[in-house]
Order: C-alpha cells, then structure tokens, then sequence
C-alpha cells in the first residue's frame, strides 16, 4: 500500500496444488514484489512465494511458479481495459480463506512516485503528532 495508490480492488480465486494449499494453510506465503498479469484472456498471479510443505515428497511445488487466478469473464474484461488502456498494474494486497477457498485480494493500483511516498509519511508523522498532543503526551 505504501508504494501504490489503489483505485479499486476485487477478489479472485487461485487454483493452487495439494501442497501449496498445506502450505498456505500454515500462513507460509509472501506475496512481496508480486503482481498479476493477464496473458492470453486469463489472469496470471507472478512470483508469489509459497513456500515448500515441509512433509512434502518429491512432487513438491515450485515455491514461486505462476499461479492461475479465477475471476469472472466481465471482470476479467474490465480489468484487461483498465491494465491495457489506463496503465494500471493488478497488485495482491493479501490472502485468506473465504468457505473453504483460498482467494486473494487484488487491487487496480497505479505506482507512486518518491515524492508522493515522502509526503504519505510526512502526513502519516503530523496526524501521530496530533494525537499525542490531544492525548496530552510530551511532544518531542
């Protein structure tokens, strides 16, 4: 969230193997530097890290393969014209479990530049400040 400002966000299914649900179960998975692409009609999430199950055999996953997502075709079509026409980027935000699915929270998001970065953190800082002062704490 810090390196992007989200426009929208949607949810997405993953179909995954045996041992990347294992995995995921156990919260082994990073989903830093990832992204989702859509290559030929279908939505692709990239370098996602789910780790190997430990009680894994040799038909282990790979930890960082490309996973196919699940969406809707009309999403999948507005999210194609939004990426294609508007310069939009599909970024995870997290994964959970909804009914017994793992699914993952993708947002339209476009990259934000260093000084919007600074000026984030600089609000961020005041708005602190202002509470601890309305609290009544010591001001540095």
């Amino acid at each position: 969230r810090h390196d992007y400002h989200i426009e929208d966000t949607v949810e997405a299914g993953l179909v995954l193997t045996g041992t990347e649900v294992k995995s995921l179960r156990l919260g082994h998975v990073n989903l830093r530097d990832s992204y989702a692409e859509i290559r030929s009609g279908e939505a692709w999430l990239v370098n996602a890290h789910i780790s190997p199950y430990a009680q894994g055999n040799r038909f282990n996953h790979e930890p960082r393969r490309a996973r196919k997502l699940l969406l809707h075709k009309r999403e999948l079509a507005r999210l194609t014209g939004q990426v294609v026409q508007r310069g939009f980027t599909l970024v995870p935000l997290r994964m959970y479990w909804s009914r017994g699915r793992a699914k993952v929270e993708l947002a339209l998001a476009r990259g934000k530049r260093e000084y919007d970065k600074r000026r984030d953190l600089a609000e961020r800082e005041s708005e602190r400040a202002m509470a601890r002062a309305v609290r009544g704490e010591k001001m540095l």
